[in-house]
């Protein structure tokens, strides 16, 4: 049995034991690292000698889901972190640090959903380490059991949480359950490319009643919604055309 297997088979046997009580009809840990995994393999970034994949894994989990993690959170973040390692190791792809790996509670997810917003941070000034140009990390990708959860899900909420949006230089950026900070630093959120975008540009936020805001971060171009620009925070609605400097991005909800 390959490594990994046996991985996988320590976090099923943890789900029968302690974990039993913790994930016994929703978001199970087998799920989450294999979904952590693909999250990995699909935000790599090659340089001249090596392929690198995030290091940084932030999980969201609803409310439901993450009050029943109680004291096992830093056992199973250490499992997780043990399964990415592995994987990256069997498939050759670079790390510049071990995995880490943080939960957070967002209330807008459904019983059984959760999302990884999956990031590539350097820590170390070894040139080696800062070859790759950080590609599009900060994205938050939702996932569901929902046909495991279905009637679960249905009884609790009803509808399926919308994801907000922000279309961007042709890529579609799926903004984080808890906002996203938008500019032209490897560090963001969201990064764009565009040089009259400012480092740390604007700030997207989720406001009541599942409607979002922005509002600019002190930026030198500004922020304008729909032609006007904004003083403070400005609240969003699907369709509106922000522009950053001469960035040109859409809001939208999906």
């Amino acid at each position: 049995m390959s490594v990994l297997r046996n991985l996988e088979a320590k976090l099923t046997d943890l789900v029968e034991g302690t974990f039993g009580r913790v994930f016994r009809s929703e978001v199970r840990p087998v799920e989450l690292a294999r979904k952590l995994v693909r999250e990995m393999d699909e935000h790599k970034t090659v340089s001249v000698s090596r392929t690198y994949v995030p290091n940084e894994y932030i999980v969201y989990l609803s409310a439901d889901d993450r009050s029943r993690l109680g004291g096992v959170e830093a056992s199973l973040i250490e499992e997780l972190g043990a399964y990415l390692l592995e994987h990256a190791r069997s498939e050759r792809l670079a790390l510049p640090s071990r995995p880490q790996i943080e939960f957070r509670t967002d209330e807008r997810l459904a019983l059984g959903e959760f999302g990884i917003q999956a990031r590539l941070v350097r820590q170390s000034e070894d040139p080696a380490v800062a070859e790759p140009e950080q590609a599009d990390h900060g994205n938050t990708m939702i996932y569901s059991t929902a046909g495991r959860l279905r009637a679960p899900v249905e009884e609790l909420q009803g509808v399926r949480p919308t994801r907000a949006l922000l279309l961007a230089e042709g890529r579609r950026n799926v903004i984080p359950p808890g906002g996203a900070v938008v500019g032209r630093s490897r560090e963001c959120d969201i990064v764009l490319a565009d040089a009259n975008v400012s480092r740390r540009h604007a700030q997207v936020l989720p406001a009541a009643a599942g409607t979002w805001t922005i509002a600019d971060l002190g930026s030198t171009n500004g922020v304008l919604v729909n032609g006007r620009r904004i003083q403070g925070a400005a609240q969003l609605q699907p369709g509106d055309r922000i522009a950053l400097g001469t960035a040109e991005i859409a809001f939208e909800l999906d």
